[in-house]
């Protein structure tokens, strides 16, 4: 079979473009109709919050609310929502328990449990040092006591409680003589009576009786549980007729209009912050309950996570991640970063439809690309809008992750297949680690990655193991290409960093200011451009010494020692990343990039290392020594062992964070094994998975957009394009041909607009792959711009074009004159255009000086 090193035509798999970008439309058009037809009364999720959810798994521990992402509350993020007010339960048993659980939530040095000091049917005041608020629980079965009339319409002296929560029904029901059913009505009604009337004190000037109100649903117990005495006077019929009675109370006329704190069907006024969280009975589980009427402590924390949630996500800082989207309304962008994202969308639009006609303004012109990058630069804001719809907009729902074992398995056995499906094997020995097998190694371990980071994968010490290791192998590749690279081209020219920095920071760059994020938030970027300037500065140091090994691996082995001792001493980046933050305004985190570089600092390295083994075993041609075949055939066994071990020895780690201590010593075995048995024969050499290629080539795509596409929430979710459906695996199966649909879109775009501000040519000649003896591929493939590898290598070389030649002339385009004012302009932008258009390094300062404004002018989180 003929090896494939081109592009499929488009008629051969123009059905699955087609395919991709109808199922784009559709998804888009899905998600306008149900926000503005069915959710747009509840755009925040508030009603769905407390109304509609599910469990993700069996352990009870992953509570879902339809379309949306809880946050969890523990003592160190509730105060700026409870810190110093006062929070009140009042009711039966089932709200004691509910009182302690949120107690000991709030603050782990309250009890969790009621005392066992046979004090269960009295009140209780806890006090929270660490938050300086006080709980206090009445008790009050009935709910009819003065104390609970007193709270609900006496006015509150100074603030008013931040919560109140109230819950009565059973004890009704347990309890013949109270008067049953319509005793538990009756009190209904009077409480519905202070609340309005207290909601009407509030509308007039006065204080409500509290931020927020709960009136907690009857419990639906669990009856086979009961114990016979309860049987007989609790059953399931009345507790589902006084819910429903609830219900109908705060249920709004209109039908449009699903909010829990509509008005109500009854009486005048309307019951202001009401909430009857319905979910606290579908979260019950008969396995989670002993007597059948109280439950477990995993319940009771999930029921009050909800309502910290409902009540404290509004106050959340508006600043990324956005990660809780429950009850919390996206914000608009602010005017500088609305400005970016009309500019980054527009840019391309307007140079096609309109800049591309204006033939008598060469300086307007000269800011856009023309012909086809005009296309691409359209598609590259779109794109990035598409992300911004996505993950910054209640658009498409966003939900929590969960790591199902069978589904995680099952994924990746399916693209096993399809990448065996698609192998196919060339005519002709191709090389060790030749571009197509770099391409298919990149491809299969996106793929790892991607449904990884889907099924949050990260908690699974076993599992996230091996993912650090093909992170570290894409590092080792980052050596190895660019140590090849400058080793035969010794090519240190400012075009060569900037194809390449561009290139891999476009992306990044832009979507860490119109999703108002953090450059290092894409950690993948920095972290591959930050080993490559360290690979060009140690290859050009002296450059003209590095076919002498007594020269170049000393100075490898320093510049390795420069930057572990660098990043094993924090204070260094600390005070680097103080100063570009005064200076930049650049708010990184030193910790975290030391974690980052940390983590693999001597896999680059090996990399590099391994390319130069690989050219010197090419040059002095050991594979004709006599020993060649026995080496082979035990670097092969010794490979096998070596991965066997790796394997045993990852398993066997305690945690993933011990783990991390031994990985950058580490993970250079199972590389090195891979490759070993990857290029075993000829055969293994010549054949690649298409599949496996395609995605390779689009990996820095794939791997950026998944923070807002695919995945959401920056990445801590996942993105629902499927409204209100529990088939998650449908719902990954779309949502992955949209993803990599628009990642391939962006990748050809982003190789464009790179050639683009770097002055490459728009039609540039093909460069045929060069190959060093053996087979080792040093130069890119042509018509892959889009990789992150491939960066075109020819100077800025041309005739200028018209545009340039009439505003040297003093001219318009097509010969008319211009005024003495138009004359003055155009000579006073003369230089500065000039230099845009012809000088990458003056473009590309412009453009830093732009990002540096920018900083200046962002708001402050």
């Amino acid at each position: 079979m003929a090896p494939s090193g081109k592009k499929p035509s488009p008629p051969q798999h123009l059905w699955l473009q087609y395919a991709a970008g109808l199922t784009i439309a559709v998804t888009l058009l899905t998600g306008i109709l149900r926000l503005g037809l069915i959710d747009w009364a509840d755009r925040d999720h508030c009603h769905k919050l407390v109304n509609e959810g599910r469990w993700l798994d069996t352990a009870f521990r992953n509570w879902q609310p339809e379309g949306c992402m809880m946050n969890t509350y523990t003592s160190k993020n509730v105060a700026p929502c409870l810190k110093n007010r006062r929070v009140l339960f009042l009711g039966d048993s089932t709200v004691r328990q509910l009182f302690f659980t949120f107690a000991h939530t709030v603050d782990p040095s309250l009890p969790a449990t009621t005392p066992n000091d046979g004090g269960k049917h009295t009140d209780h005041t806890l006090v929270s040092g660490a938050q300086s608020m006080s709980l206090e629980f009445l008790w009050d079965p009935y709910l009819n006591s003065t104390g609970t009339r007193e709270v609900l319409s006496v006015p509150a002296r100074g603030q008013p409680p931040a919560l109140i929560v109230l819950g009565s029904g059973l004890w009704y029901l347990r309890n013949p003589g109270s008067g049953g059913l319509p005793a538990w009505e009756k009190m209904v009604d009077a409480t519905f009576s202070l609340l309005s009337a207290a909601s009407t004190r509030a509308e007039g000037g006065g204080l409500p009786a509290a931020d927020e109100i709960v009136f907690l649903p009857v419990e639906a117990p669990v009856h086979a549980k009961l114990n016979p005495e309860r049987q007989r006077t609790i059953h399931p019929s009345d507790v589902q007729a006084m819910n429903s009675d609830l219900l109908h109370r705060v249920s709004s006329p209109s039908s449009w209009d699903w909010s829990p704190h509509a008005s109500p069907a009854h009486g005048d006024h309307p019951l202001g912050e009401v909430v009857i969280p319905t979910v606290f009975n579908e979260m019950l589980d008969p396995s989670q309950t002993e007597d059948g009427l109280h439950f477990s402590q995993q319940i009771m924390v999930t029921q009050i996570q909800v309502l910290l949630n409902h009540r404290c996500n509004k106050l959340l800082k508006q600043k990324f991640p956005w990660d809780r989207t429950c009850c919390r309304p996206y914000p608009w962008p602010g005017v500088v970063q609305g400005l970016v994202i009309l500019c980054i969308a527009g840019w391309g639009l307007v140079a096609r439809l309109w800049v591309s006609k204006q033939d008598n303004r060469p300086v307007l012109k000269s800011l856009f690309p023309s012909g086809e990058t005009q296309a691409q630069l359209a598609i590259f804001g779109l794109a990035i809008l598409l992300a911004f719809l996505a993950d910054r907009t209640p658009l498409w729902d966003k939900e929590q992750k969960q790591f199902d074992a069978w589904q995680f398995g099952g994924f990746l056995v399916l693209f096993l297949v399809l990448g065996l499906g698609t192998m196919h094997r060339g005519d002709k020995d191709m090389g060790f680690l030749n571009r197509d097998q770099t391409d298919e190694w990149k491809g299969w371990m996106q793929i790892i990655i991607l449904v990884y980071h889907y099924y949050g994968g990260s908690k699974i010490s076993g599992i996230y193991n091996p993912v650090r290791v093909l992170v570290a192998a894409y590092l080792f590749m980052t050596g190895y290409g660019h140590f090849t690279f400058y080793y035969r081209k010794a090519d240190f020219s400012f075009m060569r960093i900037a194809q390449v920095l561009v290139r891999l920071n476009l992306l990044t760059v832009v979507l860490a200011y119109t999703m108002d994020t953090d450059y290092l938030f894409y950690y993948f970027a920095p972290l591959v451009s930050f080993w490559f300037l360290i690979i060009y500065f140690t290859m050009l140091a002296g450059s003209k010494y590095n076919d002498r090994l007594a020269f170049l691996i000393p100075k490898m082995l320093a510049s390795a020692g420069l930057v572990a001792l660098v990043t094993h001493q924090p204070f260094i980046m600390e005070s680097v990343f103080d100063v570009l933050h005064r200076v930049f305004r650049l708010p990184w985190n030193a910790r975290e990039w030391n974690f980052r570089v940390g983590l693999d600092l001597w896999i680059v390295w090996f990399g590099a290392f391994t390319a130069l083994a690989v050219l010197k075993f090419s040059q002095l041609r050991l594979a004709d020594h006599p020993s060649w075949t026995m080496a082979k055939r035990a670097a092969l066994a010794l490979a096998v062992l070596t991965l066997a071990w790796f394997f045993w020895f990852e398993l066997t780690r305690e945690t993933k964070f011990v783990y991390n201590a031994y990985h950058p010593y580490v993970s250079f075995l199972p590389i090195t094994a891979f490759f070993i048995l990857r290029n075993a024969t000829p055969v293994l050499r010549s054949a690649t998975s298409r599949l496996y290629a395609f995605i390779g080539k689009i990996s820095l795509e794939t791997f950026i957009m998944q923070y807002h596409i695919w995945l959401a929430a920056d990445t801590k979710g996942i993105l629902v394009v499927l409204p209100r459906t529990k088939w998650r695996s449908l719902n990954l199966v779309i949502a992955t041909l949209c993803f990599v649909y628009i990642s391939w879109l962006v990748a050809a775009a982003t190789g464009a607009l790179t050639n683009w501000i770097c002055g490459m040519p728009e039609k540039k000649p093909v460069l045929p792959t060069q190959r060093a003896a053996g087979g080792v591929s040093v130069s890119a493939p042509p018509n892959e711009a889009q990789q992150p590898e491939s960066v075109p290598l020819t100077s800025v070389e041309g005739e200028k074009d018209a545009d340039s030649l009439a505003l040297e002339n003093g001219q318009a385009h097509g010969g008319a004159s211009v005024g003495a004012g138009s004359r003055r302009a155009v000579e006073f932008l003369r230089p500065v255009v000039r230099g845009w258009k012809e000088d990458v390094r003056i473009r590309l300062g412009i453009i830093l000086v732009g990002m540096w404004m920018l900083n200046l002018l962002w708001p402050a989180p």
